[in-house]
Order: structure tokens, then C-alpha cells, then sequence
């Protein structure tokens, strides 16, 4: 069976400005544009595939943004799809060329899995990140200490120059808090988060005491989830949103040894109905400072 026609609206966006400053989403965004001209010619994936000398999951993988982009590539199918248009086929293949540029994470790659890469891109672009966690502290509001104390990937025994690294690591994604143009970050924190001792007493105060300074950000919400309230799940997951307009809102789920993307709106309705129910249940932020305080508390009896 066929794949519908899309509607070509002709629209390229730009490649200036903080929405689109990530190697990540500029491969989303040149690959969303790919498969709208695409589907305007009516040509299937088998058919684009075939002129570069690749398979149909080959397009499928670039329209999604998973894969790097060859130059090549890229002008065979634009020229394949009808585009003639000489300014709008320059900016995608200036998109594609800035698109394969590494990020700063890639500097960590021998330490942080390569299924990770595309979610540090994507959490760069976010302007919106809504997290519902159950295990621990989420690693963007996690003291130094803290961090060091949890089980690294796979929980080896690594070096500790590595560690230090993986440390580093967590403190530079930090940054996205109080960046320019930082994205609005909602957390909803299982209330076991607070409960569950990382590391000895002082680390856990340590933790507690900043988390509550991280709430007085004004771009930082944290709600707590008391144990009464009913989960349809249990595991942790993230729903990203972009201000580029273009692109999906996302949601993203971590397990041991890889991740899972979803982007189908059917899809990650499901997870923001949850969220938003889940977010209902939860004490409000004012009241959530509180059982921050009242756990921290209790560390000193």
C-alpha cells in the first residue's frame, strides 16, 4: 500500500537562531522537510531509496532525524522530489552540512552510550521538557555529590578519572537550567525520589537542600506524587516540546541498554494525559516545597 500525498507548504525554516543551534534537530528538521516533498510527488520511500543506493528503512531513519545526512544524498533527492528552487535547495544543503557537526556531548562518547547522543540533542532544542520520574532525582537537578553516588550505566566499576568525567558530564548538561532562552522544565517526582537514600545523610541533605533552591527558578516546576496516588505506570519518562514549530513533541523512555523515541501524536497523547492526570494528583508546587522541607527534616531527627 501506497503512502498518503503529502501537502508541500513550501515553508524552510531557518537555520538561524536558537531553535535550530543543535546538530539533532537540524537533521529532524531537514528530514521532516525531505518527506514533505517527498510525499507531494507522491514517491514512495522504496523509490528515494533506490536512487541513493539505499534500503527503505535508510529514508526512513534520515526523515526521522536518525541518521547523518550525505551532502550526496541530499541533492539527488532534491533534485529527485522537483525541487528547483536554487535559495531553497542552498539553505537544506547548508542545513545538512551544519547538521553533521558534532555536539558537545561528543567529547564524552567514549563514556556516555551512543544511544544517548540523540537525547542530549534533542533536550538542547527542547523548549519544553515534562518529566515524570520514580528512581532518583532527575540527573538536570542532582548535586555533584549525589550524582557520584548513584550506579553509573551498566553499574561497572570505572576508573576514577572516568567518573570525574561522567560528573563533568552531568554538570555541563546542568547548564541548560539557567541558560539564555532556557527551556521551561515541569518534574513530577514519585515521593519514594525523596525517600530513597543516595550515598550517606549529608549527600541526601545536600540533595534536598538544593532541589529546593532549584524550585525558585522561574523556569523550574516540581510537583511530588504522594504514595497514595494511582499510576498507570511505573516507569520514568520525558515529553519533549520544540519552539521549532516544525518538529513533533516527543516522548522519550530510558531503559538499561537503549531508549525508545516516540513521536506519533496518538502516541504521545497518551503520555500527556497521563502527565497532566498524574500532575493533578500531586501536591502543587507550593505544598511540594513543603515535603521537601518535611523530608529534610526528618534527616536530622
Amino acid at each position: 500500500m501506497g503512502e498518503p500525498a503529502g501537502q508541500d507548504t513550501g515553508a524552510t525554516p531557518s537555520t538561524n537562531g536558537p531553535s535550530l543551534s543543535g546538530p539533532t534537530v537540524l537533521r529532524i528538521v531537514l528530514g521532516s522537510r525531505l518527506r514533505q516533498l517527498r510525499l507531494a510527488r507522491n514517491i514512495t520511500a522504496e523509490e528515494a531509496a533506490h536512487l541513493i543506493r539505499g534500503s527503505q528503512s535508510k529514508i526512513s531513519r534520515l526523515e526521522s532525524g536518525r541518521l547523518s545526512f550525505k551532502e550526496r544524498d541530499v541533492t539527488d533527492l532534491l533534485t529527485l522530489y522537483g525541487l528547483a528552487d536554487p535559495a531553497e535547495r542552498e539553505a537544506l544543503l547548508e542545513m545538512a552540512r551544519q547538521s553533521n557537526a558534532p555536539g558537545w556531548w561528543h567529547q564524552y562518547s567514549d563514556i556516555v552510550p551512543s544511544w544517548f547522543h540523540t537525547y542530549l540533542g534533542l533536550e538542547e532544542a527542547a523548549g519544553a521538557i515534562r518529566t515524570f520520574e520514580t528512581a532518583h532525582i532527575p540527573a538536570l537537578l542532582q548535586t555533584r555529590e549525589y550524582a557520584d553516588a548513584l550506579p553509573t550505566w551498566g553499574s561497572r566499576e570505572i576508573a576514577a578519572d572516568t567518573r570525574e568525567r561522567l560528573l563533568d558530564f552531568t554538570a555541563r548538561r546542568q547548564r541548560l537550567l539557567q541558560r539564555p532562552n532556557a527551556p521551561h522544565l515541569w518534574f513530577v517526582l514519585d515521593e519514594g525520589v525523596l525517600l530513597r537514600q543516595v550515598g550517606d545523610r549529608e549527600t541526601m541533605r545536600a540533595q534536598l537542600e538544593h532541589l529546593i533552591r532549584v524550585t525558585h527558578l522561574p523556569n523550574v516546576t516540581v510537583q511530588i506524587l504522594p504514595f497514595a496516588a494511582l499510576r498507570l505506570g511505573s516507569s520514568p519518562f520525558y515529553i519533549l516540546r520544540f519552539m521549532e514549530p516544525s518538529l513533533p513533541d516527543l516522548v522519550f523512555i530510558q531503559h538499561l541498554t537503549g531508549a525508545l523515541y516516540l513521536d506519533r501524536a496518538a502516541d504521545v497523547d497518551i503520555y500527556y494525559t497521563e502527565l497532566d492526570r498524574l500532575a493533578v494528583a500531586a501536591h502543587t508546587p507550593k505544598d511540594s516545597r513543603k515535603v521537601i522541607h518535611t523530608v529534610l527534616d526528618g534527616l536530622d531527627r
